[in-house]
């Protein structure tokens, strides 16, 4: 209760200081009018920017997670396997991202490498009218089909990042077993593969999971650092509300408790799988 009413006086004074120093004309019907809108034709509620943002900002957290954890997995093995060949790919793969500013990194990927890929593989010219593309679970899972290509090259820039920090978690999760469980498992003919999979990564994740959970909360985060190439996220569709009202205040307050009440749910569900983990292991 007193930590509670010390984050309230917090918020009061701030909001005082705001009043009395800036003379600030707080106005939050302007911005919140870009929450949801009421459709001139059907005359129901639609989603407007900052919802439409926050949509995309949640697919790119759903499979900016798939992605980077799969990705993560096969490197995070590839950096404790036994072949030589595939530790130096993983190793130069996870100290290149780590050691690149993550803006320089989007910069590099968008410019230079996702220009020249994402045409070689065709995805410039794809169909809008394909039935494939132009339905309802498109939307839902990519958003707009005109943008889908910007969409794509936000997602996998982001993944790619992400990924070198799950590498290295997983990497440690193995590696933190101990090798009497290993000398063990080949004792009694195990393969590595049934020993990774029956031995090692049912241990590994229990001590995996916390980190993981943190890192991707921190993807949530880290994709406001993809607006600035143009993907309309939240962080970009709130840089033009706060243009367009001048609220500049309102915005991104209710920007700030979207990502919060976004990455409050992602803790929530780990919370929940670090107890199930925690109960099996007892």
């Amino acid at each position: 209760m007193a930590l509670f009413g010390l984050v309230l006086a917090a918020v009061v004074f701030v909001a005082w200081r705001v009043n009395s120093v800036l003379v600030y004309n707080w106005d939050w019907s302007r911005v919140l009018g870009f929450v949801a809108r009421i459709d001139a034709e059907t005359g129901q509620w639609v989603s407007n920017l900052l919802l439409q943002g926050l949509f995309t900002t949640i697919r790119l957290a759903f499979w900016g997670t798939i992605l980077a954890a799969i990705i993560g997995l096969v490197m995070g093995y590839w950096r404790t396997c036994d072949t030589l060949a595939l530790r130096i790919i993983s190793r130069t793969y996870v100290e290149l991202i780590r050691n690149i500013p993550p803006l320089v990194f989007i910069f590099i990927f968008y410019f230079f490498i996702s220009s020249q890929l994402f045409p070689a593989l065709g995805m410039d010219n794809i169909d809008r009218n394909s039935p494939w593309v132009d339905n309802a679970f498109f939307r839902f899972a990519f958003g707009e089909p005109a943008l889908f290509t910007n969409f794509m090259s936000g997602l996998i820039c982001l993944a790619l990042f992400e990924a070198a920090y799950i590498t290295e978690i997983v990497r440690a999760g193995i590696q933190s077993i101990d090798k009497g469980q290993w000398e063990a498992g080949r004792a009694i003919g195990l393969s590595r593969s049934n020993l990774l999979r029956d031995i090692i990564f049912p241990q590994a994740i229990r001590k995996i999971l916390p980190p993981l959970a943190g890192q991707f909360i921190t993807l949530i985060k880290d994709s406001a650092i993809i607006s600035l190439i143009s993907v309309q996220e939240l962080t970009f569709l709130a840089t033009e509300v706060a243009a367009t009202t001048g609220k500049t205040f309102e915005t991104w307050i209710l920007v700030a408790a979207m990502y919060f009440a976004l990455c409050y749910l992602f803790a929530f569900v780990f919370a929940r799988l670090e107890r199930r983990a925690g109960r099996s292991t007892r």
